[in-house]
């Protein structure tokens, strides 16, 4: 599975064999966002229409759009593989 972004929300990619064409969906939000293109050039512009289309739908019903993840991950952890991680990270 590959990950594209866009003003801030990632979408899930599959192939589908079945129907030729790369489909996506928005992750991270409850709500259910697809979109799919026969081609890498397809599937981007259609993830910009569909995260566009999403946040018009909800200005126009009034509702608050989902937020994508931030990016930030909160965990504790021991002191050692904290340690481990930062180095193995450099």
């Amino acid at each position: 599975m590959n990950i594209m972004t866009y003003k801030g929300y990632a979408a899930n990619i599959e192939y589908s064999d079945d129907d030729e064409c790369f489909i996506g969906h928005i992750a991270g939000i409850k709500d259910r966002v697809g979109f799919h293109g026969e081609s890498v050039a397809e599937l981007k512009e259609a993830f910009h229409e569909a995260t566009e289309d999403y946040l018009s739908t909800c200005a126009t019903v009034g509702k608050e759009p989902q937020k994508p993840y931030s990016g930030r991950l909160m965990l504790h952890i021991p002191p050692e593989l904290h340690a481990t991680i930062a180095m193995a990270a450099r």
